[in-house]
């Protein structure tokens, strides 16, 4: 019997039909939606008079473009309402089951799907948004889809997909203090390249993962697309059963022992082959900073930015210099100098309750820095934010200077009133630092919401491992 990767296992599970040209027809067991790719999709629908095959296999929630301030006594963005209104129009029409924004379960849909138990091992998860990968974490096979794919799925509940490759990144060792999976991801990422991974789906492994928790995993995952990847994924242990335990949406009863049997199942036999294998000391990596453009120009605390004169290749020297003149910075420059104008803390990537929990310890006692014109902290679920303020940690935000705010996707994509202005610079939590991602002209630099904290109350990066 031929030795399979807990890709194979969930995507053999999943065929349903496979054409001479090797394109397979998977079944899709989980479909998250939200306000800004699902439209033209419930209009495709309705203009072929279809209904979705599996309405309760569907979740929608607004995150996107939803407001993270005053969101109770007014919705002002024309766009924002709009999109949120039409979500609500047509879940209704469509019965497709809906955390409306004044719903509590309401957030990111990468942070409220794990958090409901909407995201349960050996799934086939897919979502209008790059970053569904996030839910692999949970030793699913998630992925983006585009608008068109959105409409298939609801309509047939499958997707047409080819089978991609398989890359196993084994992290190895005990990471130090300052260390996240935050770190791990982005030195994955700088290792591979920002289209290292394109045409693979990753699994991680290692003790270094097995040590994170699944919040953590998530976070790894999550940034798995930054690498080109289909989909990143963690193989289930004692870890993803307790996080998935008692969870609303989770099994109950003899479901729940059932499937734990099934789910133990769902890790790689011992003599998978995989396409590719990557090797990271875990011990070896420090908090890391991008500088640049891409997640994978990126270098740790300690370090200066780099001189594109010393890069040989020249499609990457040029790439490099176009990058410096973006975020208007010298070579040899230590990151510790660069001045920053705005902190967020938040996004799919790192806006969970551990997440909130590391970037509070930081800032206990402290307040931000005179130069920071605004530090922002936005929760990833209206649950995560409940939970945050029953142990007090939104008091410690405030005190220390920073806004506290309501769920949603917020900063990290910059398409309501928080974004970046043209010039600014801002240490940020979420996953990509693209030019005008935040905002127009805006700058960003990824980091983990410890280094961001530290940097919100010195008004500059600042090594954590030296300052806490």
């Amino acid at each position: 019997m031929n030795q399979r990767t807990l890709f194979d296992k969930i995507w053999d599970e999943h065929v349903v039909d496979v054409g001479a040209d090797g394109t397979t027809l998977l079944y899709v067991d989980r479909h998250f939606l939200h306000e800004v790719t699902s439209p033209q999709a419930f209009r495709g629908l309705q203009l072929a008079g279809r209904r979705p095959w599996r309405s309760d296999a569907n979740l929608a929630m607004p995150d996107h473009n939803v407001p993270t301030k005053d969101r109770a006594a007014h919705l002002d963005d024309a766009l924002a309402r709009a999109q949120i209104e039409a979500l609500d129009r047509n879940c209704a029409e469509f019965a497709v089951p809906l955390f409306r924004l004044s719903d509590p379960r309401q957030g990111i849909v990468h942070v409220s799907g794990p958090e409901q138990g909407a995201s349960l091992p050996g799934s086939v998860i897919v979502c209008g948004d790059s970053h569904t990968s996030t839910h692999g974490a949970l030793a699913t096979i998630a992925h983006g889809i585009g608008t068109s794919e959105v409409e298939h799925v609801l309509a047939t509940q499958t997707l047409l997909a080819r089978k991609p490759a398989r890359m196993r990144v084994n992290f190895h060792g005990v990471a130090g203090a300052g260390v996240s999976a935050k770190d791990m991801a982005l030195a994955m990422i700088a290792k591979v390249g920002a289209a290292g991974a394109q045409g693979y789906a990753i699994e991680y492994a290692g003790e270094a993962v097995r040590c994170l928790s699944v919040e953590a995993r998530m976070t790894l995952c999550n940034m798995s697309i930054e690498a080109g990847a289909r989909c990143g994924m963690v193989a289930v242990d004692d870890k993803t059963i307790e996080y998935l335990r008692g969870r609303p949406m989770a099994p109950r009863g003899e479901s729940w022992d059932l499937a734990v049997r099934t789910w133990r199942a769902l890790v790689s036999d011992h003599d998978a082959q995989f396409d590719v294998e990557i090797e990271i000391d875990v011990g070896m990596l420090g908090p890391l900073v991008t500088w640049g453009t891409s997640p994978d120009m990126v270098i740790s605390v300690d370090e200066k930015i780099p001189d594109p004169a010393a890069e040989k290749d020249g499609t990457r020297r040029a790439g490099m210099e176009r990058a410096l003149r973006y975020m208007d910075l010298a070579p040899g420059t230590p990151i510790t100098d660069v001045r920053l104008d705005r902190i967020f803390i938040g996004s799919c990537t790192n806006s969970r309750l551990e997440d909130l929990r590391a970037a509070a310890e930081v800032i206990r006692g402290k307040h931000v820095a005179a130069s920071i014109r605004q530090a922002l902290v936005v929760p990833g679920s209206g649950l995560v934010k409940q939970q945050a303020e029953n142990e007090g940690l939104h008091q410690l935000f405030i005190d220390a200077g920073f806004e506290w705010r309501d769920a949603g996707c917020s900063m990290c994509v910059g398409m309501n009133a928080d974004h970046l202005l043209s010039g600014e610079r801002c240490a940020s939590t979420s996953n990509r630092n693209f030019e005008d991602r935040q905002g127009v002209g805006g700058r960003t630099h990824l980091v983990s919401p410890a280094m961001a904290a530290a940097a919100a109350i010195a008004g500059h990066f600042v090594d954590i491992r030296r300052s806490s």
